[in-house]
Order: C-alpha cells, then structure tokens, then sequence
C-alpha cells in the first residue's frame, strides 16, 4: 500500500511506495494514476542522469505537475511555494530521496519552485502532465537568500547549467507569482 505524506507544501506529496522482495530482487510499482486521488494524467516520461556534485534549478512550471523518483543515488530536493494565495505562500522545504528501499517518489504541484542537488551520481525518472514545448520553463536563483534552500553543498560550489546560474532573484519572479488555486493542486 502507498503510503502519501504532506512535506509541509500545500498540494507537494512525498510517496513511500510498497517493495515486494523476493530472493532474485524486487519489484516496485512506481506510477498508478490512483495513487494520489484526483492526479491528473502523466503524459510525458523523462529519465535524467547528473552527476555528483550537479545542482539542478531552481526550475518553476506555471501550469505542470511534476512526478519524481530516484533509480538510483541520491539527492537532495529544495521546494519553494511561489502560489500567492497558498495557505504554505514562502514556505520552503528540502527533502532526501535516493534509489534505495523504501522507494519513494514527489508529487510536485504548479507554482512551486522545485531543484535538486545530485550528492551522488543520480538517476532521476520524472513523469510529467504536460508535453514539453519550453513555454512553461522557469525559474528562480538557487542560492537565493530569501528562498534560504540549506543545500548540503558543504564547502563545495555546485555545478550549474548556465540556464540555472542566470535564473532570477525571487524578488523579481514575485512581480507575478504564480496564483494559487485552491483544489487545483491535483
């Protein structure tokens, strides 16, 4: 059984998915559409490679849902709610998830500015509701302090995409947020 669990972000779902071992492995279902009641339909898959040390976003979608799990490695996820309106407005949080047991995957919802930092070498499945066009591809600074994402960088500096270096402030992506629409996170 899927076990759903809120990560402080109102319509953002973390997954703990039931494994079924066996003594050649596992099996693990890790998409249903009834997994989350009333998901929208996934229609596009994507599988990403990064390697150590790679920090990727912070990426915003104004109308897509997006759908992660971790094959294997591990990283580290920060979100930040941009939906004006929303009851978690400013919220932020970061989350572990790495390809080991249990599996668990993140439902993120439109308007929340969503990254990760590959502290391993990380294979990352991602399921989408809308079809790529590149017209609902945004972002905000990764380091941005009023964001405040605690990166587990140590004394390291990431390697960035020069898309997510130029990203802008989040004082200028809050000139016109994201709404909120209440019932709309699924």
């Amino acid at each position: 059984m899927t076990k759903l669990e809120d990560v402080g972000i109102d319509g953002a779902l973390l997954l703990t998915l039931e494994t079924h071992p066996d003594l050649r492995g596992s099996f693990t279902e890790i998409y249903r559409r009834d997994f989350i009641p009333g998901m929208r339909e996934m229609v596009q898959g994507n599988l990403s490679f990064s390697r150590a040390g790679v920090l990727r976003g912070l990426h915003l979608h104004r109308r897509q849902f997006d759908y992660w799990c971790v094959v294997s490695g591990a990283i580290t996820v920060g979100l930040y709610d941009l939906r004006a309106g929303s009851p978690t407005e400013g919220k932020k949080a970061e989350i572990p998830l790495t390809g080991e047991e249990p599996r668990r995957c993140l439902y993120i919802p439109p308007g929340v500015a969503h990254g990760f930092y590959a502290e391993t070498d990380v294979v990352l499945q991602y399921l989408v509701d809308e079809y790529f066009t590149g017209d609902d591809e945004f972002g905000v600074s990764w380091d941005d302090p009023d964001v405040g994402i605690d990166w587990p960088l140590g004394d390291r500096s990431p390697i960035l995409s020069d898309r997510d270096r130029s990203n802008p402030s989040l004082a200028e992506v809050l000139r016109d947020p994201p709404r909120y629409e209440p019932g709309a996170s699924l």
